[in-house]
């Protein structure tokens, strides 16, 4: 029998993954951060699939949010294929082929290597450094591409290696990481985080069901009412969040975001190095 303490646990980091999943500030980073204060009562298995397969929630506030832009099908008189989603959908899997080849070769060794409070914290800082950079650098510019039909098959590749980034060093930030190789290669802050919010659809679940697979489905009763707890709290969340995000950068930029993660890395930094 789950106790209510882990409930509420389960709630306050999917509340956390919900607002840090979208937001360019690597969840990640605050998930270590949480977890030093706040622990579940679970095995390090469970934890290790936790942290993954509670993204589940966030996706669907996506695919919620996204529905009239993801789904390809119209009803009416008859079923329509609409091409454009379609071709979109293409360009979706282009961008994930360089972290899906690494991750599926790699992710136990680099869970090993880099999945640790020093990383995360360099990660944070440097990705920081770079939105404040590349948004100095873009200042009034106007970008090349506006529209999420825009985005040429080469631009989602080049996409798809900033996201292989992210895949390899925690802490930058899936988000963070997609939106500053967008804008980077001229992509319009709205474009950029619409792309990164469709393009986490196939990224998580793919990354949850590796998850599930390795930890079995051997689940307790508890560990199923912690799990869907968390993803519950992070779909509601995620779903206000997404919708800020996207009135936020129609008349701000992203500097905020890197000034954040630069003291958020500094403070990671600070705190580790007092507990060692």
């Amino acid at each position: 029998m789950v106790s209510v303490l882990e409930i509420l646990k389960a709630i306050l980091f999917g509340i956390v993954e919900g607002i840090t999943e979208w937001l360019p500030i690597s969840s990640t980073g605050h998930m270590i951060l949480l977890n030093e204060f706040v622990t579940l009562n679970v095995s390090q298995e469970f934890w290790d699939m936790f942290l993954v397969v509670i993204q589940l929630g966030a996706i669907l506030a996506v695919v919620l949010l996204f529905w009239n832009k993801i789904f390809p099908f119209r009803f009416g008189h008859g079923p329509v294929v609409q091409k454009d989603i379609f071709v979109l959908w293409f360009k979706i899997l282009v961008s994930c082929v360089p972290a899906a080849v690494v991750g599926l070769a790699f992710d136990d060794e680099l869970d090993a290597l880099f999945y640790n409070p020093w990383c995360v914290a360099v990660a944070l800082i440097v990705f920081g450094v770079a939105f404040l950079v590349i948004e100095n650098r873009n200042g009034n510019a106007e970008p090349k591409i506006t529209d999420l039909g825009d985005i040429t098959y080469r631009t989602a590749f080049m996409i798809g290696i900033f996201q292989l980034i992210a895949a390899v060093f925690p802490g930058t930030s899936r988000s963070g990481a997609t939106i500053v190789g967008a804008l980077l290669i001229g992509v319009s802050r709205t474009a950029a985080a619409e792309y990164t919010f469709v393009l986490a659809i196939p990224v998580m679940l793919g990354a949850s069901l590796l998850k599930v697979l390795k930890f079995g489905f051997h689940f307790t009763g508890a560990e199923v009412a912690i799990l869907f707890m968390g993803m519950l709290s992070a779909f509601l969340v995620s779903v206000l969040v997404i919708r800020f995000l996207m009135g936020y950068i129609r008349k701000h930029d992203f500097k905020i975001f890197g000034w954040y993660r630069i003291v958020l890395g500094a403070a990671v930094l600070v705190y580790f190095a007092m507990a060692a």
